[in-house]
C-alpha cells in the first residue's frame, strides 16, 4: 500500500461530475416534494405551473425519480470511486471504465428525463405497469443502472489489483464498505433490469402486446428493498470509518462493522415479498418466509446502532464528557458535517421502528396504501441518507473543490432546520395514516377528507415548508462554495477513523470474499427460485397498458 497515496485534480473533478449532477437533481426534484406537501395542507399550486407541468402527479414521479434515483445513484458512485481510491491508497485500474460508466449514467438521465418532462412518463416512482410510460423513460433508467454497473466494475477491478498485491491485509474498512455496496447493487438489480428489458421496454415499444403486472412487481421489489441498502451504505461506511475521526475518537470495533456490512448484503435481498403481503398472486407462505428475513436484516442495524454510538461515546468521553448522555453535549456539534450526521441519525432511529412496524402482516394490511409508508421512507432515504449525505459534502466539496466552505455556521443551521422540517412533516404523516388518509393521493382536493386529519395535513405542510428552505439552503452553500474565489487556509483531509484494535487482528473470515457471496445467492434462490418459476412458467400478457394522467 502507498503511505504516500493522494487522488490526483483529474481523480477529483471526476467524482465532482458526480456530484454536481447529484446537487441538480435534487434542486430539481426537491421542488415538488413541498408542492404537495402544501397540496396536502390545502394550498395546491400546480395550476398556477401550467403548462410546465400537467398535474400532482406528474410532480410526484418527478420527485421519486429525481430524489429517489438520480440524486443517490450519482452520489453513491462519486462518493464509493472516492473511498475506494483513498482506501486502498491507489488510483483506478481501469480509469476510462469509469468514465464511460459515469457518461452512460449522464446519457440515461437525459433520455429519461425529456419524457419525465413532456408529461409522457408520469408512472410515479414504483411505475408498476399497466401503467406505461413513453420507452426513452425505461431505457433511460436501464442505462443509468449499466452506467452505475460499468462504474462498480471498475472499481472490483481496482479492488481485485489491490487484493493481488496485498494477500494477507486486511481491507481497509471504508473500501470494504464501498465493495459490499457494489457488490449488493450489482446482484439487486438485476430484478429491475429483467423487469425492464423482457416485458416493460418491448411493451412501451409495441413489441408485446400487453406485460404481466404480478410478475413486475415481483422483479420491482427484487430490487426495490435492497435499493434502500444501496442507499444506506454509503452512509454506513461514514458512520463507521470517518464520523469517529470527525468526533474526535476511534472506531468502536472493526469486526462488528464488517459483520454488519457482510449481514447487509446476504439479507438485503431476499425479503421483497413483504412489499407484496396485498398481493394474491404471492402464496401465504412466501411472505412468512420474507417477513422473517426482514426482522433478520434488523439484527445488523442494531449492530451498527450499537457500534456507531459507542464510537460516539469514546469521542464524547474524549472531549470531557462525563454520565450516561453527558457525553453527547461534548460532541462537535458545531462541526456541520457532524452535527448533520448526527441528526440524520437520531432520524433513522425512528425510521427504522416504523419499518419494523411495515414488516408485520397484519399491521401492514392496516398501513400499506396509507401516508403512514411515506413518512417511513422520508425517515429512511430523506434523511439517514440525504441529511448524511449533505454532511459528507460539507467536508467532500472543499476536499475536491480546495476552497472554504461557504458559512459553515449556515451549514450547521441547515442541518436543524431539515432535522426540525422532517421531524415535523414524518410524525404529520405518519399519523395521518394511521387515520387512515390514502398515499400517492391529493388530498386537499379530496371531498372525503375528515376534520380530524385537517390538523396533521397543516402540519405536512408546514414540515414541506421548513425543508424546502433546508434543500436550498443546502444547494446555495454548495453552489457558492464551488464558485468562492476564498481558499481553504488549511487542507481539508478525507476523515479516516483509527479502530480501538488493529484491523489487522479482525478475525481472516470477515474479510473472505467467497462464503459470504455463496451464502447470499444461495439464500436468494431458496427465497425467490420456486415463486420466480411458478411465475414465469404461469405468466400472463395480458395488461395492455395506458396512461392515467
Amino acid at each position: 500500500m502507498n503511505a504516500k497515496y493522494e487522488i490526483n485534480p483529474a481523480e477529483r473533478r471526476f467524482v465532482g461530475w458526480h456530484l454536481l449532477v447529484a446537487v441538480l437533481a435534487l434542486a430539481i426534484g426537491s421542488l415538488f416534494g413541498p408542492l404537495q406537501a402544501f397540496e396536502h395542507a390545502g394550498l395546491d399550486l400546480y395550476p398556477y405551473l401550467k403548462p410546465l407541468f400537467q398535474s400532482y402527479y406528474q410532480g410526484l414521479t418527478l420527485h421519486g425519480v429525481l430524489n429517489a434515483l438520480v440524486w443517490t445513484t450519482f452520489f453513491i458512485t462519486g462518493f464509493l470511486n472516492l473511498v475506494v481510491m483513498h482506501g486502498l491508497k491507489r488510483s483506478l485500474r481501469y480509469p476510462m471504465l469509469n468514465i464511460v460508466g459515469f457518461w452512460i449514467m449522464v446519457v440515461g438521465l437525459v433520455t429519461t428525463a425529456v419524457p419525465l418532462l413532456l408529461n409522457e412518463a408520469t408512472v410515479l416512482f414504483t411505475f408498476y405497469p399497466p401503467l406505461k410510460a413513453h420507452w426513452a423513460f425505461y431505457l433511460g433508467l436501464t442505462l443509468v443502472v449499466v452506467g452505475s454497473w460499468v462504474e462498480g466494475w471498475g472499481m472490483i477491478a481496482t479492488y481485485m489489483g489491490w487484493r493481488k498485491e496485498n494477500p494477507g491485509e486486511r481491507t481497509p474498512l471504508m473500501s470494504f464498505g464501498a465493495m459490499i455496496t457494489v457488490v449488493l447493487w450489482q446482484i439487486s438489480t438485476l430484478g429491475i433490469a429483467t423487469e425492464i428489458l423482457t416485458m416493460l421496454l418491448p411493451w412501451s415499444l409495441g413489441l408485446i402486446e400487453g406485460t404481466d403486472p404480478q410478475l413486475a412487481r415481483t422483479f420491482f421489489w427484487f430490487t426495490g428493498h435492497p435499493l434502500v441498502y444501496y442507499w444506506l451504505l454509503p452512509a454506513y461506511i461514514s458512520w463507521y470509518a470517518m464520523l469517529p475521526k470527525e468526533a474526535g475518537g476511534k472506531l468502536f470495533s472493526d469486526s462488528l462493522a464488517r459483520l454488519a456490512f457482510w449481514l447487509f448484503l446476504i439479507l438485503s435481498t431476499p425479503l421483497g415479498f413483504h412489499h407484496q403481503y396485498v398481493d394474491p398472486g404471492v402464496p401465504t407462505t412466501w411472505k412468512y418466509i420474507h417477513a422473517s428475513l426482514t426482522y433478520a436484516v434488523f439484527f445488523p442495524s442494531m449492530l451498527t446502532a450499537f457500534t456507531v454510538v459507542a464510537s460516539l461515546e469514546n469521542a464524547g468521553r474524549k472531549r470531557g464528557g462525563q454520565g450516561w448522555v453527558g457525553w453527547i453535549r461534548t460532541l462537535p456539534w458545531g462541526n456541520p458535517s457532524v452535527a448533520a450526521q448526527l441528526l440524520a441519525g437520531v432520524l433513522f432511529f425512528f425510521g427504522g421502528i416504523s419499518g419494523i412496524t411495515n414488516a408485520s402482516y397484519n399491521i401492514n394490511l392496516v398501513l400499506h396504501n396509507t401516508a403512514w409508508v411515506p413518512g417511513h421512507f422520508h425517515l429512511t432515504v430523506a434523511s439517514a441518507v440525504t441529511l448524511s449525505f449533505m454532511g459528507i459534502s460539507y467536508w467532500l466539496v472543499p476536499y475536491l473543490t480546495g476552497k472554504q466552505l461557504w458559512k459553515p455556521k449556515w451549514a450547521v443551521a441547515q442541518s436543524w432546520l431539515w432535522f426540525v422540517g422532517m421531524l415535523i412533516f414524518s410524525n404529520a404523516m405518519h399519523v395521518v395514516g394511521l387515520l387512515g388518509a390514502p398515499r400517492r393521493v391529493p388530498l386537499g382536493l379530496a371531498p372525503y377528507v375528515p376534520e380530524e386529519w385537517s390538523g396533521h395535513l397543516l402540519r405536512v405542510g408546514i414540515g414541506g415548508a421548513i425543508l424546502l428552505v433546508a434543500v436550498y439552503l443546502y444547494v446555495v452553500i454548495m453552489g457558492a462554495t464551488l464558485f468562492s474565489k476564498v481558499k481553504a487556509t488549511e487542507k481539508t483531509e478525507i476523515p479516516q477513523a483509527e479502530a480501538m484494535q488493529d484491523p489487522q487482528l479482525t478475525p481472516g473470515w470477515l474479510d473472505r470474499w467467497a462464503p459470504w457471496l455463496v451464502g447470499t445467492i444461495a439464500l436468494i434462490i431458496i427465497a425467490y427460485g420456486p415463486q420466480l418459476i411458478v411465475q414465469i412458467t404461469n405468466i400472463a400478457l395480458n395488461a395492455p397498458g395506458g396512461r392515467a394522467w
